[in-house]
């Protein structure tokens, strides 16, 4: 029986850039994000940021720009090499980056940050409940994690609404991966009660990508950007929206 392994972008960074990073889809995450994270009493001055399973760091990259100091961690070398790239053009000096996976992040580094980014990783791990216990070693006591993980439940609302009926009955499995979908979609739910169970409490939840996806007409996540992006800053905190969005993004705090 064929187990499962965490997943790496290698060999597929360029498409990863195309396909997520540069298409409405990564302008709203990104937008989102920021303005969860802006609004931080810890952001207020300059803060260390682990960021880890950091990708292209756009994200990380923004916050270095505002002075905060971040390390950029992934399994990925590609990915890194984008990031690193990146903050050579922005010229930015109060950024590292190692290639490294979670697990032996969290048993070898000493280090504990006030703030650890965690977006849109968890999905691809073999063992992402695992995951919740190393991010809470490597924070600081009473530091906050800024989790985002792709939503089962919006997954199926959304395949359903397309008439993908068959595709939800088998739960999503298919006998051909697309490389770029998540393997392990979560449940809010699962998450929360892992969090939980590590020793985090919930600060806020605030749905990604809530009527983006949802969208009849998929011209006008272009052509209406910025009212789509209004709409979503405005309704992505209420419920039910919040629970709609294809990622779920928490913040945590840590216990004292």
């Amino acid at each position: 029986m064929k187990t499962k392994s965490d997943r790496s972008f290698d060999g597929i960074a360029a498409k990863f850039q195309h396909n997520i990073y540069n298409s409405t889809k990564g302008k709203v995450r990104q937008a989102v994000l920021l303005r969860d994270l802006a609004e931080l009493d810890i952001l207020r001055q300059p803060t260390q940021i682990l960021d880890v399973g950091a990708g292209q760091g756009q994200l990380s990259l923004a916050l270095a720009a505002q002075g905060h100091s971040v390390h950029l961690t992934d399994i990925s070398a590609d990915m890194l090499q984008i990031a690193q790239r990146q903050a050579q053009q922005q010229q930015l000096a109060n950024v590292s980056f190692e290639q490294i996976g979670l697990a032996e992040l969290s048993s070898s580094h000493q280090k504990r940050y006030p703030l650890i980014l965690c977006h849109a990783m968890l999905e691809w791990l073999a063992e992402p409940e695992q995951a919740i216990l190393q991010l809470k070693r490597l924070l600081a006591p009473g530091g906050i994690l800024s989790l985002m993980f792709y939503n089962k439940d919006a997954k199926r609302f959304g395949n359903i609404l397309f008439g993908n009926f068959d595709y939800v009955a088998a739960d999503f499995q298919v006998k051909k991966k697309v490389s770029l979908n998540p393997q392990q979609p979560l449940v809010p739910t699962d998450v929360e009660k892992w969090c939980k169970q590590a020793g985090f409490r919930l600060l806020q939840k605030t749905g990604v990508r809530c009527f983006h996806d949802y969208l009849r007409d998929r011209a006008l996540q272009q052509s209406h950007f910025d009212q789509l992006l209004a709409l979503e800053l405005q309704y992505n905190r209420m419920e039910p929206y919040a629970s709609l969005g294809r990622y779920q993004h928490l913040l945590l705090k840590a216990d004292a």
